[in-house]
C-alpha cells in the first residue's frame, strides 16, 4: 500500500500552537492581512479588503480602454460604410445601376420614392413643431388648441395637419394595420403548428423505413432480380462551375451498370462549354458507364422542356424510376439504395424527395443566413407534410420519381417556371404519394452573391403565384378529399405562397415607418419585437449553430420581402418577368471528402485497363480536341455589384421614420427602424454576400 503524503492532520494539531501574527508592509500600495494561524492565509479574503485605490483606478482604465476600442470599432465601420455610400451610390465605381424590365417594377419603385419624398417632408414639418414646442399629438388623447391659441400661419397649417391625419389618415392605416396582424398572426400560428408537428416526429421516431435489407442475395441468385431499371437524369444549361463534380458523382452511383442509364441533358448555348460537357461524358463512357449526351438545339420550356424532350426517347420506356439532379448537386454512391427500396410494395408511391446539404453554408453571411431558411423548410415543412400528408412540393432535384407517376399526371410541362411544384400538384391530384427522407442528403451548393439569390427568389415566388392561377379550376373539380383541397389551396398556395411576403412587406416596410407619422395608428410591442423573435427562434431551431444570427436573419427577411412581394404580384397578374428563367450562378465548390473520393476514382481508373470499350482512333483525336479546347477557353469577363434602387429607397425611408421616432422618445421603435434601414442600405448597395468588383 503506497504511503499517504497528507500532512493536513499534522498540519492540524498544530494549528493553534502559534501565536498570531500581524504583517505591516511599509509600501502604502499593499493592503494590511492580519494571519491568525496557519490556515487563515488560505481563507478567502473579502473583495473590499483586498483593493485600494491604485487597483481601482487601473481596474476602471482597463473598463476605459475597451469602451473606447467599442467606439472605435463602430466608428470604422461607420466610416466603413459612408466610404463605401460614397464610392458605390455617388461616384458609381465598380458597380451598375439595376435596371427594371418592366412597368410594374417600375411602378413600385415610384411608389416607394412617392413615400420617401412625403416623409421627408413630414419629417421636416415635425421637427419645427418640435422645436417650436408643438407637442400636441405625441398623446393622441390631447386636446387641439383652440384658434385663439394660433401662434401664426405655420402653426395653423400643423394643426391642421393634425386634425386631418387624425380624421382620415390614421383609420386607413389601422384598418390596413389590423388585417397585416391578423394574416401575421395566423401565419405564426401554422409555423407554430408545424413546429409542434416536428418535435412529435422526433419524439416518436418517426420516419420511412425499409423492411429488411431488399439487396440481400440469400433467395435469388444474381444481383439483377432485386435492382430496376432506374433511369438518372442531369438537366443543365451553361453550367461549366460544377459539370464535372455532378457528372462524376452521378458515374459513382452504387447501381449495376445493366439497369442504370444517365442522361446529361445540356442546353447550353455556349459552343465550349458543349465541348467540355461532351468530353466528361466521353471520359466516363469509356471507363464503361452507361452514360449518353443529349443537346437541344432550340431551347424552349427551360427545364420543364429539358426534361420532356429526354423522357420522350424510345428507350425511356425500358425503366421503371427516374432520378433528377441538377447541374450542382453530388449523390452519395449509395443514393438509389436508400431511396429505390421504399417504392417496393407501395405501388400507389410516386416520389421519394431527399434533402439538401450545402457544401458552401459558411461561406459568407448570405449562405448562412439561406441555410437557416432551408433547413426549416427540409427539416420541418418537408417532413411534417410528408408524415401526415404524404405530400409536399417537389423540390425539382434529388428525387426519384415511379415513370408511371409522372405519365398519369401529364408529365412535365411548359407553362410555368416551378414544373416540379407543377408536377407535384398535378400527381397528388391524381392520388399518389409522396415521401421525404430527411436523413438522405445531397450535397449542393447555394448562391454565394446577393444578385444570384434575388433572381433566383423571383422565380421560387412569382412560379407558385402563376401556378395557383392554372391549377385552381383543376383543384377545385378534382375527386381528392375537401379538407386535401382545403390544404392545397388555403396552406400551400395563399398562406405560405401569397400572404407571407404580402404581410412582410406591408406591415413592416409601408405600415411600420408611416405609423412613425401618424402615431394615432401606432403599432404594439409585440407586434414588432416579441411576436417576430419568437418565429425567428422557430425557424432557427433545425439550424442551432446559427443561433448567433438570429438577429441578422430577422432583419434580412423583411429586406428580401421586397423581392418576395415583387415576384409574388408579378405571378399573380402573370407580368413579363414570371415567364423569366435566368440559371443560378455557382462557383463550382467541392467538399473535402468529394475531392479525395474523385482524386481516388481518377486514380484507379487510370492505373486499371479499360476493357469495356476499345477507343478508335477518330474518338481519340476528338477527346484530344475536346480537351484542347478547354485548356484554351478564355476566362470569364469580371462582374461587378449592383445598386438595388428599391432597396436603397426604403433603407431611406426606414432610416427618416427612425429619426421621427426619436422625437416621440419611442425606444424599440427606433433602434428597430434603424437596423432594418441600415440592412436595406447595406443590402442596396450589394455589400451582403459575394464581392465580385
Amino acid at each position: 500500500m503506497t504511503p499517504r503524503l497528507d500532512f493536513s492532520d499534522w498540519w492540524g494539531k498544530d494549528a493553534r500552537r502559534g501565536t498570531p501574527v500581524v504583517v505591516t508592509m511599509e509600501n502604502p500600495n499593499y493592503s494590511v492581512v492580519e494571519i491568525d494561524g496557519p490556515d487563515s492565509a488560505f481563507r478567502p479574503v473579502e473583495k473590499s479588503r483586498g483593493k485600494n485605490a491604485k487597483q481601482v483606478t487601473w481596474v476602471l482604465l482597463l473598463k476605459a480602454h475597451r469602451a473606447v476600442g467599442c467606439v472605435a470599432w463602430l466608428a470604422t465601420v461607420l466610416w466603413a460604410l459612408l466610404g463605401t455610400i460614397k464610392k458605390r451610390l455617388i461616384f458609381r465605381q465598380g458597380v451598375a445601376m439595376e435596371s427594371e424590365k418592366t412597368w410594374k417594377g417600375k411602378l413600385l419603385f415610384r411608389i416607394i420614392k412617392v413615400f420617401l419624398v412625403t416623409s421627408l417632408a413630414i419629417l421636416a414639418f415635425e421637427v419645427v413643431a418640435y422645436f417650436k414646442g408643438w407637442h400636441y399629438f405625441q398623446n393622441p388623447n390631447l386636446h387641439i388648441p383652440r384658434t385663439s391659441d394660433f401662434q401664426g400661419l405655420l402653426h395653423m397649417v400643423y394643426v391642421a395637419w393634425l386634425t386631418f391625419r387624425a380624421d382620415y389618415i390614421a383609420p386607413v392605416i389601422q384598418a390596413l394595420s389590423k388585417f397585416c396582424v391578423a394574416l401575421f398572426l395566423i401565419q405564426s400560428a401554422d409555423r407554430m403548428v408545424l413546429s409542434l408537428g416536428c418535435f412529435w416526429i422526433k419524439y416518436k421516431k418517426i420516419k420511412p423505413r425499409i423492411d429488411g435489407d431488399p439487396f440481400k442475395l440469400d433467395d435469388v441468385e444474381g444481383s439483377g432480380y432485386e435492382y430496376p431499371m432506374v433511369l438518372v437524369q442531369i438537366p443543365m444549361c451553361n453550367e461549366k462551375e460544377v459539370y464535372e463534380q455532378s457528372i462524376s458523382a452521378v458515374c459513382q452511383i452504387d447501381w449495376p451498370k445493366d439497369r442504370l442509364l444517365i442522361q446529361v441533358l445540356d442546353d447550353s448555348d455556349d459552343e465550349s462549354i458543349q465541348c467540355l460537357i461532351k468530353a466528361e461524358v466521353y471520359k466516363w463512357s469509356q471507363r464503361g458507364i452507361n452514360i449518353i449526351y443529349r443537346h437541344r438545339l432550340v431551347r424552349t420550356g427551360y427545364k420543364a422542356g429539358n426534361l420532356k424532350s429526354a423522357m420522350s426517347c424510345d428507350y425511356v420506356k425500358s425503366y421503371e424510376f427516374v432520378a433528377i439532379f441538377d447541374a450542382d448537386f453530388q449523390p452519395n454512391p449509395d443514393f438509389l439504395k436508400q431511396t429505390v427500396p421504399h417504392f417496393k410494395g407501395d405501388p400507389d408511391l410516386g416520389l421519394v424527395q431527399a434533402r439538401w446539404a450545402y457544401v458552401n453554408k459558411d461561406e459568407n453571411l448570405l449562405t448562412r443566413l439561406q441555410n437557416i431558411n432551408l433547413c426549416f423548410h427540409f427539416e420541418v415543412e418537408q417532413q411534417v407534410n410528408g408524415v401526415f400528408l404524404n405530400f409536399f412540393g417537389f423540390n425539382g432535384t434529388a428525387g426519384v420519381w415511379r415513370i408511371k407517376a409522372l405519365e398519369d399526371s401529364g408529365g412535365w410541362l411548359e407553362r410555368t417556371t416551378v414544373e416540379d411544384m407543377d408536377i407535384a400538384v398535378r400527381a397528388h391530384l391524381n392520388g399518389w404519394k409522396f415521401i421525404y427522407l430527411n436523413d438522405v442528403k445531397v450535397l449542393c451548393e447555394l448562391p454565394e452573391s446577393y444578385e444570384a439569390y434575388r433572381k433566383q427568389q423571383h422565380r421560387w415566388h412569382s412560379g407558385p403565384m402563376q401556378l395557383f392561377r392554372l391549377c385552381l379550376p383543376a383543384v377545385i373539380t378534382s375527386k381528392i378529399s375537401i379538407w386535401k383541397k382545403a390544404n392545397l389551396l388555403l396552406l400551400f398556395f395563399l398562406l405560405r405562397k401569397l400572404i407571407l411576403p404580402f404581410y412582410s412587406f406591408t406591415l413592416f416596410c409601408i405600415i411600420l415607418p408611416l405609423t412613425m407619422f401618424v402615431p394615432e395608428a401606432e403599432l404594439p410591442m409585440w407586434v414588432i419585437c416579441y411576436v417576430p423573435v419568437c418565429m425567428s427562434f422557430l425557424n432557427i431551431l433545425p439550424a442551432p449553430k446559427s443561433f448567433p444570427f438570429i438577429v441578422p436573419y430577422l432583419l434580412f427577411e423583411n429586406t428580401m420581402s421586397v423581392t418576395k412581394f415583387n415576384a409574388m404580384i408579378s405571378g399573380l397578374f402573370q407580368l413579363g418577368s414570371s415567364y423569366e428563367w435566368i440559371v443560378t450562378k455557382k462557383a463550382g465548390r467541392a467538399s473535402e471528402s468529394d475531392l479525395l473520393a474523385i482524386a481516388e476514382s481518377d486514380s484507379k481508373a487510370v492505373n486499371q485497363p479499360l476493357i469495356h470499350k476499345v477507343s478508335s482512333e477518330s474518338e481519340l483525336s476528338e477527346l484530344n480536341h475536346l480537351k484542347e479546347q478547354k485548356e484554351s477557353t478564355s476566362p470569364p469577363a469580371k462582374k461587378i455589384n449592383k445598386i438595388y434602387r428599391k432597396e436603397l429607397t426604403l433603407a431611406f425611408l426606414l432610416l427618416t421614420a427612425s429619426v421621427r421616432s426619436l422625437l416621440a422618445a419611442q425606444g424599440v421603435h427606433f433602434y428597430f427602424l434603424l437596423f432594418q434601414g441600415v440592412t436595406f442600405l447595406l443590402v442596396g448597395l450589394d455589400l451582403i454576400g459575394e464581392q465580385m468588383s
